[in-house]
């Protein structure tokens, strides 16, 4: 397909043991009508992965294949390929995430009717087609972090972490914070903002920029009619290595952001629930390893 006149948009892939859903998704890059750059990263692919990268990239000149450093972390592992990235605009896209052909022209028909600096979210559907969490939300705070956990949405609406099950808006709205399987912004912007903390190795840094970007004068759209396939749960990190990380993550978050404002007993606390959460969950899947079908 022939790309019409367009800034330069960068996008940004890391993969680590993806399966086959990473070549789906680098096809619907390609498949964009605009110009456009894939800085791919290999965090630590299988070599026989990462020899079919190679030949991918050795015959498709808008790819730049960044490999050799192994898993780094998601976060660090974005700086990396934003730091390749030679595009006015930067896509953060999950390697399981498959994009409509006209996606990256209608983000940047979107973004030039805003002010900068902007980021904009889409709409991800798993592959029931069902709004996948995270893609509307409400910042993170040790307030919703608790009243999520606790179940207590019923009782304070006003305050639910995840806006997935509300209606779908109609146009482009403001959103508290979107997620990082898909992150649309001027790079510049990204970088203005400090990129993401490498601090993080796995979850929590989207959630982590998007506070940032926000206190730095930012605004965060949802974009509904940009409709994005996000298949998730293709890796095969193990339950353990995602929950540990996670945990680490959420007690990071709360510790680095909102440590001047809370007391410093409701963290402790909120860090207790959080490993106690990992740790049921590890217990849970165990559990129902031995159950029978």
């Amino acid at each position: 397909m022939t790309a019409t006149h367009s800034p330069l948009t960068s996008i940004v892939m890391v993969s680590y043991h993806t399966g086959d859903v990473l070549f789906q998704a680098i096809a619907s890059v390609l498949a964009q009508t605009v110009s456009l750059q894939l800085c791919l990263v290999d965090n630590g692919n299988p070599p026989d992965v990462v020899t079919k990268l190679q030949d991918l990239a050795a015959t498709e000149s808008r790819i730049q294949l960044i490999t050799g450093h192994g898993n780094v972390g998601f976060g660090k592992a974005c700086n990396i390929g934003a730091r390749a990235a030679t595009g006015e605009l930067l896509l953060l896209l999950n390697p399981d995430s498959v994009l409509p052909t006209d996606a990256i022209e209608k983000l940047q028909k979107h973004g030039s009717a805003l002010k900068r600096p902007y980021m904009l979210g889409a709409r991800l559907l798993d592959e029931n087609g069902h709004d996948q969490r995270g893609c509307r939300r409400a910042l993170l705070t040790p307030a919703t972090a608790a009243i999520e956990a606790l179940h207590l949405g019923s009782f304070f609406p006003n305050a639910r972490l995840n806006f997935n099950h509300e209606p779908v808006p109609s146009s482009i709205t403001p959103m508290p914070a979107i997620s990082g399987a898909f992150m649309f912004m001027g790079r510049e912007d990204f970088w203005n903002t400090g990129g993401f903390d490498e601090g993080y190795f796995l979850h929590v840094e989207d959630l982590d920029l998007c506070l940032r970007f926000r206190r730095a004068g930012g605004e965060i759209y949802f974009v509904p009619d940009v409709v994005v396939t996000h298949i998730g749960g293709t890796s095969t990190a193990t339950k353990f290595f995602i929950e540990k990380y996670k945990a680490r993550g959420f007690s990071r978050y709360f510790h680095k952001n909102f440590g001047d404002e809370y007391p410093v007993l409701m963290l402790i606390l909120l860090d207790v629930a959080v490993w106690v959460r990992a740790v049921l969950k590890l217990s849970m899947t165990q559990i129902r390893a031995f159950l029978p079908n």
